[in-house]
């Protein structure tokens, strides 16, 4: 029988693995997105959208549908699914993997401040500026909602869920952005601190660019520690020499 491979995520790195492994003539593949992106893009092979139901309920559905292995290729901040596939794998006897792309490293110039959640990026906001470029996404953003005497430009792909800081704009814009653009962002908004998480690959690094070539120091949330006994791999032939697969082409 053909292996049957299910793909958490709709990130780049999980569309791209889709397409390969999707080339593979003995391989089966099913992607799970989430739901939280009202218009996703193209994926190979199949998809199911919604979530399963916690560990439990995803072990569930990988005997029911004879899964052979799990990839992870979730936002390397989706903690919960990561936390939930590494159970459920562990339950089913199946083998995990989980694929990041690489984080970002600060580099000569770059005015870093690393801090481990949004909680302690909120914490010291109020000693670097007063106005705030925050692009951590549309959740979570109650953890600024108290810094009342600062001003956020929140960036987000779709609409940030409440409760949001009170003296708050939104901008709604999808990327990728050119440092030019980020630049011109930084001037118009007169941006002090740029709030991020450190999600790592080339679409959104020209915010970070454009801080250090401006002078602008970034908050940057460190990535959540993997589950213990799990490790990643960078890219798609990672993935594969971990399944023991041959690329397509």
């Amino acid at each position: 029988m053909s292996p049957h491979i299910l793909i958490l995520g709709g990130t780049t790195e999980a569309r791209e693995l889709a397409a390969e492994l999707t080339s593979l003539p003995e391989v089966t593949v099913t992607t799970s997105l989430a739901g939280r992106v009202s218009r996703p893009g193209a994926l190979a092979g199949d998809v199911r959208i919604g979530g399963f139901g916690g560990a439990e309920g995803l072990a569930a559905w990988l005997r029911e549908h004879h899964v052979d292995a799990v990839v992870d290729a979730t936002h390397p901040f989706a903690e919960s699914i990561t936390a939930n596939a590494a159970r459920a794998a562990a339950a089913t006897g199946l083998p995990v993997v989980v694929l990041r792309r690489p984080g970002w490293r600060p580099g000569p110039g770059d005015r870093w401040h690393p801090v481990s959640s949004l909680e302690e990026a909120a914490d010291v906001l109020p000693g670097l500026g007063r106005r705030i470029l925050l692009t951590t996404g549309r959740l979570g953003l109650a953890a600024f909602a108290h810094l009342a005497q600062l001003h956020f430009v929140v960036r987000s792909v779709e609409p940030p869920e409440p409760p949001m800081p009170r003296d708050a704009e939104v901008l709604l814009a999808p990327g990728p952005f050119t440092v030019a653009d980020e630049a011109a962002l930084l001037r118009e908004h007169r941006i002090d601190v740029v709030v991020t998480k450190d999600s790592g690959g080339a679409a959104t690094v020209a915010k970070l660019t454009a801080a250090r070539e401006a002078g602008v120091p970034v908050v940057v949330v460190r990535r959540p520690r993997l589950p213990d006994g799990v490790s990643a791999v960078t890219g798609v032939v990672g993935v594969l020499e971990r399944l023991g697969l041959s690329p397509g082409r």
